[in-house]
């Protein structure tokens, strides 16, 4: 495996290639990043992975300085799997050598609900970092991981509407035995908070149940699912059922009618913020 740390060493390394496959990761890196790398290989040839903690996602009182920076593990990992013919793992300062002035905003309707109305600027940063990180790359075929859902579908739109000639690949959510999405995040959480934390895919699990039960009380199904996990400890940011296509909220009618949907939520545990959503 190839570890260049400039544009440049990456487009020399990647001249003349038409059949890149590319995994954008913040690095420390789990199964579930390995497994997307392994799915990026079977579309494509290199594999191009990028580590890069991207500081235009991160809100002014979050955890871009604790975020964990694990580059010696990850690439020791990257090497035994060996799926990956290139990392990218550029400094902040070789991705943003000036202010980024030129930003991506996605539209209001998808960028400003659920995470981007908890986290103001979030699809902001992700859409400019992606979009940069397609241009030094210049992939066929990205691969992205279901468990930030919404991400997923900003970044297939920005595809489509800017006719990029990418390809999104989706990957199913990588969990753990008890059921936890893994996640980078989880190493924040104690031991005691770790024994809890399949919580909040266990509620995604009964509000799933109860539409697939015929049950059509969108409002109420939603608010049982909060208060359960507010009684168990958890600072919910919000659980919410949507519609698959666009992450809008249903119509009695479109529930009854079988419209496919998406269960997400998003809730403290202690200091941890985890994610999660589960397809209906």
């Amino acid at each position: 495996m190839k570890v260049v740390h400039t544009i440049q060493e990456l487009r020399d390394q990647l001249q003349g290639q038409s059949r890149i496959a590319f995994v954008p990761t913040m690095g420390n890196l789990h199964e579930g990043h390995l497994a997307l790398m392994k799915l990026a290989r079977q579309h494509g040839d290199p594999v191009v992975a990028s580590i890069f903690v991207n500081p235009l996602q991160f809100g002014p009182n979050e955890d871009f300085a604790e975020y964990p920076r694990t580059l010696a593990q990850d690439i020791e990992k990257m090497e035994k799997a060996r799926d990956v013919y290139v990392l990218f793992a550029p400094s902040e300062k070789e991705m943003y050598p000036e202010p980024q002035s030129f930003t991506m905003q996605p539209p209001t309707d998808l960028g400003n609900i659920l995470e981007g109305k908890v986290r103001p600027g979030f699809f902001d940063g992700v859409s400019t970092v992606v979009m940069k990180l397609f241009s030094c790359v210049q992939p066929r075929v990205a691969v992205f991981g279901k468990k930030d859902y919404q991400q997923l579908m900003v970044v297939r739109k920005m595809c489509r509407q800017f006719q990029l000639p990418v390809e999104i690949l989706a990957h199913e959510t990588v969990r753990e035995t008890d059921g936890l999405a893994m996640s980078s995040r989880n190493r924040y959480l104690s031991a005691q908070e770790r024994a809890q934390a399949p919580e909040l895919y266990a509620c995604l699990q009964a509000v799933r149940a109860q539409i697939l039960a015929g049950q059509t009380d969108i409002a109420a199904i939603e608010a049982d699912a909060v208060k359960q996990l507010e009684q168990q400890g958890w600072s919910v940011d919000y659980l919410s059922l949507r519609r698959q296509s666009d992450l809008l909220s249903p119509t009695v009618t479109q529930v009854v009618e079988g419209e496919p949907l998406v269960a997400l939520g998003a809730a403290r545990l202690g200091q941890t913020r985890l994610i999660d959503n589960l397809e209906v």
